[in-house]
């Protein structure tokens, strides 16, 4: 079986780094697997950019110019990028001609294909939603349930005004994607928006989760890793990633910030560790000393740094599947989050972590202290979170089931 997976960056991103692992478990598993990509960094053979100065150049301009042509007459207060998907690319043809036996999508819609180029594929695809953009209209996540109800004049929120981008985006989307594709989700949560969508709810949807070659994440000895990272020894060490650390209010940290504050009073040693952020030029004072790691790339390092937390704390508001709940888990390093989205899909109530109510910062907070009060009780999670990570995201296991679905979707266009 001849695949090619389409993302827009290889390594570069939470949706890069899921994409480049499916492709690399799927090869592992004899399948012939490649990889075409905007922004290739990764040096890796497998995978294939832009071959001339000027294909790089025009990835690079072609967001660029299509958040411009939008800007002087699209307002919103929603921070959530969005993504029109309108300028046309010359790959289709590409595509179409390849020796491909299906085009396996991931995050193209930052103008890698446009909506109708979408629309213009003929061989048969999988698209593996890494968020919500597929089924709304250019925003890739929303709170709102235009999505779900239809975009109309009368359901447009009121933080948006000018031209109806996510309207007219999503109006196209239902013109050009006449055949149904065969859709992914890593997380449940996920599955199910798609099954309520007004734009895919008849569509095929399975869940297969995000994975991790389990054999080289292995947990780290936690004072070799504290050692490496330059970390203090003997005292618990909470864990916070996101790409630009507290930036994101959909990652939840102004959450995690109100649970540290009841924590100040009843735990007087902890320490927290942020990840994608170096460290502001006027810190916030916690109560609580933090240590900025800035960006970390290879999975040593990853691999380190979840092994010397002790906890991982995922206070999202909206998450499909982490990569930071996969990553922790397989280090054996147990998470709280919030009973949210695709977050119990990762965590096992006081199995391999702790649910919080969704952003009762109270609960939270006492989830943290649940998870590090007792020594043999967080052994017991450490263990479970190792075991539940190796049987259900394992590149054996993901890789099985992506073949399933690619005959599956090979069988329904033959």
């Amino acid at each position: 079986m001849r695949i090619i997976h389409l993302n827009h960056s290889d390594i570069n991103g939470g949706a890069a780094r899921a994409a480049y692992r499916i492709h690399h478990a799927l090869r592992e598993a004899h399948v012939d697997s490649k990889m075409w990509v905007d922004v290739a960094s990764s040096g890796d053979w497998t995978v294939q950019g832009p071959a001339t100065k000027l294909s790089k150049a025009l990835t690079k301009v072609r967001p660029i110019l299509s958040g411009l042509a939008f800007k002087p007459v699209f307002k919103t207060k929603n921070p959530i990028i969005h993504s029109p998907a309108l300028l046309p690319s010359s790959r289709v043809g590409a595509l179409n001609g390849s020796h491909a036996d299906l085009l396996h999508l991931h995050w193209v819609q930052a103008e890698m294909l446009s909506v109708a180029d979408i629309g213009h594929l003929r061989k048969p695809v999988v698209w593996t939603l890494h968020d919500m953009w597929a089924f709304c209209g250019a925003e890739h996540y929303t709170e709102e349930f235009r999505w779900r109800d239809g975009y109309f004049t009368g359901n447009r929120p009121v933080y948006e005004s000018g031209f109806d981008l996510n309207r007219w985006t999503w109006q196209r989307k239902r013109k050009h994607w006449q055949r149904p594709t065969h859709i992914v989700t890593p997380s449940r949560w996920l599955a199910q928006c798609v099954r309520e969508s007004a734009l895919m709810r008849d569509w095929p949807v399975t869940v297969v989760p995000n994975c991790l070659d389990t054999s080289r994440w292995q947990p780290l000895d936690k004072a070799v890793a504290r050692n490496l990272l330059g970390l203090p020894k003997g005292v618990p060490l909470l864990l916070f990633g996101a790409m630009g650390g507290g930036n994101d209010p959909r990652k939840g940290f102004d959450l995690l910030l109100q649970a540290l504050q009841r924590l100040r009073g009843e735990m007087k040693e902890l320490e927290l560790v942020v990840f994608g952020q170096l460290a502001p030029k006027d810190p916030q004072s916690l109560g609580f000393p933090i240590h900025y790691t800035g960006h970390l790339h290879d999975d040593l390092s990853l691999r380190a740094l979840y092994s010397a937390a002790d906890v991982m704390v995922i206070p999202s508001r909206q998450d499909n599947l982490p990569n930071t709940g996969v990553e922790s888990l397989v280090c054996g390093t147990p998470v709280v989050a919030f009973d949210v989205c695709g977050l119990p899909d990762i965590v096992q109530h006081q199995h391999t972590g702790y649910l919080a109510k969704p952003f009762d910062t109270d609960d939270l907070a006492y989830g943290i202290q649940w998870v590090l009060s007792d020594s043999d009780r967080y052994r017991s999670l450490s263990q479970q979170a190792r075991a539940y990570a190796v049987a259900h995201f394992s590149n054996t296991v993901v890789a099985d089931q992506y073949q399933a679905v690619y005959a599956a979707a090979i069988k329904a266009q033959s």
